[in-house]
């Protein structure tokens, strides 16, 4: 039986004229507002802390060491690890940070502007031996900013959210440029890492984790087509691939761990921005300067409902409502202690009534025969504690409390198709109606022990208290056959069958973990760590999970490295409550199935060659193994798998029970190329060759939906430096393999109302292969204290037609053909997005 197959869509294609005429008056609006200004200058400043300790250095020499820059220009850290620099000119700099016994630490392609202040946190690391037994080599830009992290692991910037063409200023569609990374849907952000699903990546927010942080996000799925967490609100923060240190656990996938800026704690800053995905502000500043305490508010709400609101036709009725809100208020404290409260939330809802709309208008949906009400929220609100405590031990605790709502209805078309192409409604009985609450608090606290220069511990634990408020209730109508076309319908409908019913049922998922790096010389770098899950609704533990990494420094130039690991992952929490009548045990009635499985296990192999090619340009190598076991799959013979889901608004509906005995297993070569930015461009250029495949309970091994084979994408920008500004021309171009399906079992198809493949050929086929073409052009002019900055992107700009998957569409609402009613899903086509931001 059908959930809800929501598709949401862009502004309608007869509406880009309009669309235009408004960019261009805003161009005209900010160009006639500017004058030339010269001699602009900004400040750079910051702190810069001991990588393993967490506590201040003092003494940090800090330059500018920009190829152009005719004086030296640099600082030192005062008592509390600060530096300054101040009337900077504005534009793209290099900095360099060292201090004896360290490795230094570069930094490249900072960008000043004139509106907001350069605000850096530096984590350094104590080299294992001294300076006179080593040549020192420099921490780059993009490598991951946790010291346990060895392999399959990056650094990203708020900037590239922004930078990189097709990503919209959202984390995920950004790292889907990284090697071994795909998007699974143009429409969302889910994201298919190295094969896993989509709905086994990890989100962390603030050293929590947090549920799926998406607009409009469905129940299992990590994935959603707008982010709730707006880039601009965010620190520097890293991303993982796999092999991921002892401290992450129930993922087998990936990681986000995400942080949120501290503010300005010296002078107000605003920021406004309207564009395509929402119109938002943003707030910072000091609340006391005294006592450097400061804030950082953001809201964003819907372009789409406020053009609408204004009377504005976007080219549907159908228009997609959201608004989110996030914040960070930061409490320095004295005996170095730092207290801070954080929260971010969204809500989203979308009416999709086809019973009002043309078949052209309907046309831009893949269900046709319903009306579809569909809402959800998120939330998250904590509260963190840190402190350097004596003996080099630094201590981080932190209480939130969560929320995540997931809500449906859907009314069954009963009328007739008119000739002008609307529907004339006679009925719209309930056919589906649920609401998905789960709330969760959460416990974390962690410990640094910097013991010497050659060894770090870190531990602590995580703890995760649900409550889970499931309802669900569906039933089926089917329009009986009609002789006469002037006659009343008549229907018939199926008796209400109560899928979900849980109501505060309480769960406990505890997560300690262990983990040591030890450096015994300069070129050799090991991090062993454990970890362990508790998940108290099924009364299991998992295994003890080691994890290792290491990493070889063959001469200033190269190393090598490798990660292994055991990692576990509960099952998506609606599955284990889902009721049903077993059709292989009849006999015990209509009742829930799925509450004995247990975590999906995945042992993770990564070895990895990184090589500098100069000093501006990067290549890595990595290769991976992983084998999955304990896979949730039917108690029957058949192909069925968890591995296939996540990637849509679908949930699942298991005919039998299922039970841990699938397998997986994903393998893959990965290539990245790198340029950092310097003399005006930068480029990335990824590859992956990888196999996805899983065996169902009728042992045979089978293509999982998303292993295409390949992937490459190539992503550049240009930029050119105006007399107070610049302009930016970037491209992001990725090429992948069809993602699999397989023969429709239609009979079935037409019965259930939604596509149902022939069990025996799961994933037999494939679609054609992917290609789609991103151009981005941005313009900033910076005046004293203000920056304007105008931005198009060009999604799809060639309009390849890619395809989605199938889905039922019935042709006609009395009668309709089958082999008509299958049809494409495409991803999406061209689309211009466009936004104008102000700083000041």
């Amino acid at each position: 039986m059908k959930s809800h197959g929501l598709l949401i869509y862009p502004i309608h294609a007869n509406q880009q004229d309009k669309m235009k005429q408004y960019l261009s008056c805003l161009i005209f609006l900010v160009a006639t507002s500017l004058q030339a200004q010269e001699n602009i200058t900004q400040t750079i400043r910051g702190k810069v802390i001991d990588a393993d300790g967490k506590y201040p250095l003092t003494g940090v020499t800090v330059l500018l060491v920009n190829d152009e820059a005719e004086d030296l220009v640099g600082t030192t850290t005062d008592l509390q690890g600060e530096f300054r620099l101040e009337q900077i000119p504005l534009g793209r700099h290099n900095l360099k940070f060292s201090f004896m016994g360290y490795k230094e630490v570069m930094l490249s392609n900072l960008i000043l502007t004139s509106s907001k202040e350069l605000i850096l946190e530096v984590a350094m690391e104590e080299m294992a031996i001294s300076l006179a037994d080593v040549e020192v080599r420099a921490t780059r830009t993009g490598e991951a900013q946790n010291e346990m992290a060895i392999v399959s692991a990056r650094a990203f910037t708020v900037e590239e959210t922004d930078r990189y063409a097709g990503s919209r200023g959202d984390p995920a569609r950004m790292a889907s440029n990284f090697a071994g990374v795909q998007g699974a849907d143009d429409s969302r952000n889910d994201i298919v890492i190295r094969g896993n699903a989509p709905g086994s990546v990890l989100w962390q927010l603030e050293g929590i984790n947090i549920p799926n942080p998406n607009h409009f996000g469905a129940s299992g799925t990590s994935g959603g087509p707008v982010n709730i967490i707006n880039n601009k609100i965010l620190a520097n923060s890293d991303f993982y691939t796999g092999a991921f240190p002892a401290e992450f656990g129930n993922t087998v996938s990936g990681v986000f761990d995400l942080k949120f800026r501290k503010g300005n704690n010296e002078k107000h800053e605003r920021s406004f921005q309207l564009g395509f995905m929402g119109a938002e502000l943003f707030l910072e500043g000091p609340l006391r300067k005294t006592s450097r305490s400061a804030f950082l508010v953001g809201y964003r709400y819907s372009s789409l409902q406020l053009f609408s609101a204004l009377g504005i036709d976007v080219g549907t009725t159908a228009v997609p409502r959201y608004q989110d809100l996030a914040f960070k208020f930061n409490f320095p404290l004295k005996n170095k202690g730092n207290l801070s409260v954080f929260a971010v939330g969204g809500k989203s809802n979308i009416d999709i009534k086809v019973s009002e709309e043309s078949t052209e208008d309907r046309n831009l949906y893949g269900e046709k025969d319903r009306d579809q009400y569909f809402g959800s929220r998120m939330a998250v609100m904590g509260i963190s504690y840190e402190k350097v405590l004596k003996n080099q031990t630094y201590m981080k605790a932190t209480l939130a409390g969560s929320q995540e709502r997931v809500q449906a209805e859907h009314y069954y078309i009963v009328g007739r198709v008119q000739p002008d192409g609307f529907i004339r409604v006679q009925d719209l009985p309930a056919i589906l109606g649920y609401n998905f609450t789960t709330n969760k608090y959460s416990q974390v606290l962690s410990f640094f022990k910097k013991i010497d220069n050659k060894n770090t511990l870190n531990y602590g634990f995580q703890n995760d208290i649900f409550g889970f408020n499931l309802m669900d209730s569906a039933r089926q109508v089917s329009i009986l056959p009609q002789n006469d076309p002037n006659a009343p319908l008549e229907y018939q409908s199926t008796a209400w069958l109560n899928r979900w019913n849980e109501d505060g049922t309480m769960a406990v998922l505890a997560q300690p973990y262990l983990q040591w790096k030890h450096k015994p010389n300069e070129a050799l770098s090991l991090v062993m760590g454990l970890h362990q899950q508790y998940f108290s609704l099924t009364d299991s533990w998992s295994p003890f999970e080691p994890r290792l990494g290491i990493n070889w420094k063959l001469d200033e130039m190269q190393n090598l490295n490798m990660g292994m690991g055991l990692h576990s992952q509960i099952q998506p929490a609606y599955t284990y409550f889902y009721k049903f009548t077993d059709q292989s045990r009849p006999d015990m009635g209509f009742q829930a199935f799925n509450r004995e499985m247990d975590f999906t296990r995945s042992k993770h192999l990564v070895l990895g060659y990184e090589r500098m090619l100069g000093n501006q340009i990067r290549m890595k190598w990595e290769t991976y193994y992983q084998h999955l076991t304990r896979v949730p799959v039917e108690n029957r013979a058949s192909s069925f798998s968890l591995l296939n889901s996540g990637a849509s608004f679908n949930r699942i509906f298991p005919e039998v029970g299922l039970v841990n005995e699938g397998t997986g297993e994903n393998y893959g070569l990965e290539l990245t190329l790198e340029k950092y930015y310097s003399k005006g461009y930068l480029f990335l250029v990824t590859g992956s060759l990888f196999e996805a495949r899983y065996q169902g309970s009728d042992g045979i091994w089978r293509d999982t939906e998303f292993n295409g084979n390949y992937a490459f994408n190539f992503l550049g920008t240009r930029e050119f430096q105006t007399r107070n500004g610049l302009i930016g021309i970037g491209t992001n171009i990725t090429t992948a393999g069809g993602r699999r399906y397989g023969p429709v079992d239609v009979e079935r198809t037409q019965e259930q109302q939604e596509i149902i493949y022939q069990d025996e050929s799961r994933n037999s086929l494939r679609f054609d292969p992917y290609f789609r073409m991103d151009l981005r052009v941005n313009y900033r002019i910076n005046r004293k204290k203000l920056s304007h900055e105008i931005a198009l992107d060009l999604i799809n700009i060639l309009n390849t037609k890619n395809i989605l998957n199938l889905t039922w569409a019935p042709d006609e609402l009395e009668n309709p053909d089958p082999e008509k009613s299958i049809i494409q899903n495409y991803q999406l086509g061209f689309l211009p997005i466009f936004y104008y931001k102000v700083d000041f």
